[in-house]
């Protein structure tokens, strides 16, 4: 399955910061129609540039945009050689409540270069997430949500799924520092996705796990590594290993750079993937 970048330095960060104040302010009554005041707001956590999901949900009425300028994909298997560019793939966040917010996640364009001479352009498809964040938002030292999915398929020919697509993500993420290790940050998640098979009206199971390492450099920057492993339960059974790595800089409190780089250690997954991108909050 194809999985959004992430990013789980920030929603550690965030854990640090309510950790070290003590008791929260109550902002259980703010909603997107009555916005969190600013000077209220958690730090920022995204979902991007790491696969790790972050358990930190978006301030109610707060707007998130987390994109990568451009994403390249390069891939030789036995079907032969694939160069893929996503331009701009986005993921646009509306904080609904303290704990919740709704997400909408869209390419606008992808160029897709097949080794066989068929090229491939178009949309990208649409998919809609809802995270609710269980325990962590404003205080303590670890955080968990839930973060189901569902994926229409707006894209176009060869690019985007034939048919609607959802799942699970379960997210959690935990300050190290409660264990005497200052500046680190540890996130994971499992999820499990109802996938297109490729026999026409098929479906198949999909499962993906993740363990991710982050360090605070300094107060501005920040570095990660991650292993993600996709299996699925269909009849090919294929187990794949992925590593990745990267590094954020934070602009302002509402502003973070990223850039980072995955890759399968299997034939069957993707041989590198590069990106870079931004995330704000408004």
């Amino acid at each position: 399955m194809t999985l959004p970048v992430r990013l789980s330095i920030t929603a550690v960060c965030s854990l640090v910061c309510v950790g070290a104040g003590g008791q929260s302010a109550d902002k259980s009554g703010y909603t997107l129609f009555n916005p969190t005041p600013i000077d209220l707001r958690r730090a920022l956590a995204a979902d991007r540039p790491d696969a790790t999901e972050s358990p930190i949900s978006v301030d109610a009425g707060a707007v998130q945009i987390e994109a990568s300028f451009v994403e390249y994909t390069y891939n030789d298997d036995a079907d032969g050689e694939t160069s893929r560019f996503d331009l701009a793939p986005t993921n646009l966040k509306f904080g609904l409540t303290n704990r919740s917010d709704v997400q909408i996640i869209w390419t606008p364009y992808t160029f897709e270069e097949v080794g066989d001479g068929r090229d491939n352009d178009g949309f990208g498809d649409l998919q809609v997430r809802y995270k609710h964040n269980l325990w962590g938002n404003d205080e303590g030292s670890t955080a968990l949500a839930l973060l189901p999915f569902v994926t229409l398929p707006t894209g176009d020919d060869e690019i985007g799924v034939s048919d609607v697509e959802g799942g699970l993500v379960v997210p959690f993420a935990a300050d190290l520092a409660a264990v005497g290790l200052d500046g680190f940050g540890l996130g994971t998640q499992v999820e499990v996705a109802f996938v297109q098979d490729e026999q026409p009206g098929g479906q198949d199971t999909e499962l993906a796990h993740t363990l991710v390492l982050g360090y605070d450099v300094t107060d501005r920057i920040g570095v990660y590594g991650e292993y993600v492993g996709e299996a699925s339960l269909g009849s090919d059974g294929q187990y794949v290993p992925i590593l990745s790595g990267g590094a954020t800089y934070e602009l302002n409190p509402d502003t973070v750079l990223d850039a980072g780089f995955r890759a399968a250690t299997e034939d069957e997954g993707d041989d590198l993937v590069l990106f870079a991108g931004i995330t704000i909050r408004f």
